[in-house]
């Protein structure tokens, strides 16, 4: 495992007051545990197989919304990347309990089905727009009216189309207030999520990704 101790820009204090934390021992819940605890060691192996498929670029990129960013982390490199998949997999399974899954398409399909599998759990696939053939689904796969599920997603910098996602769900009748991302961009998503009522879980920060280039 690399070094628990980061530069100092990383730094920051804890929101419970137990003095500085830096990159390495801080969680995306903006909790603290120590470097050596379980879940920092699953956040270290995938940032580091980020890292190893090249996942994340640096240059300057045109985003989704409008905006322009130094850095991209690309999600169809870590989506058709078996290791990355794998323990994308497994870091999501550990902050599941057996809730009904939806992913947004088309980003978030491979990852919704690699977690059902890691599971045992069933999902369902939310288009961005309803299909103007065939059964014309907005929502593909069973869904019960008043079904609590939790939306996966791929990477959060505004959180619109996982509100998107969410507020098609809540139409359908489903009971949704969580979203688990992979990367939280940290560019206002969690804000307008709560904003809707959600709660926006991550497995990795673009803090904690970039401070480990930075190493």
């Amino acid at each position: 495992m690399r070094s628990s101790k980061r530069s100092d820009p990383f730094a920051r204090i804890s929101s419970d007051g137990r003095g500085v934390v830096r990159a390495a021992d801080w969680s995306d819940s903006d909790g603290y545990y120590p470097a050596h605890h379980p879940d920092r060691c699953m956040t270290e192996q995938l940032i580091d197989a980020l890292r190893e498929a090249e996942a994340v670029r640096y240059g300057e990129f045109e985003l989704s919304h409008g905006g322009t960013s130094d850095y991209y982390v690309d999600k169809y490199i870590f989506e058709t990347d078996p290791t990355c998949l794998r323990l994308i997999a497994e870091a999501f399974s550990e902050r599941l309990d057996g809730t009904t899954l939806a992913g947004v398409a088309l980003g978030a399909v491979p990852l919704v089905a690699v977690t059902s599998a890691e599971t045992d759990t069933p999902y369902v696939i939310v288009r961005k727009q309803q299909k103007a053939y065939g059964t014309g689904n907005l929502i593909e796969g069973e869904l019960d009216e008043g079904e609590e599920v939790v939306v996966l997603e791929d990477i959060a910098t505004t959180g619109q189309s996982a509100i998107d996602a969410v507020e098609a769900l809540r139409e359908a009748g489903a009971v949704v207030d969580r979203v688990l991302v992979v990367v939280d961009r940290q560019e206002g998503a969690r804000e307008n999520l709560a904003d809707h009522d959600i709660e926006l879980d991550s497995l990795v920060t673009a803090e904690e990704l970039l401070a480990a280039d930075r190493d």
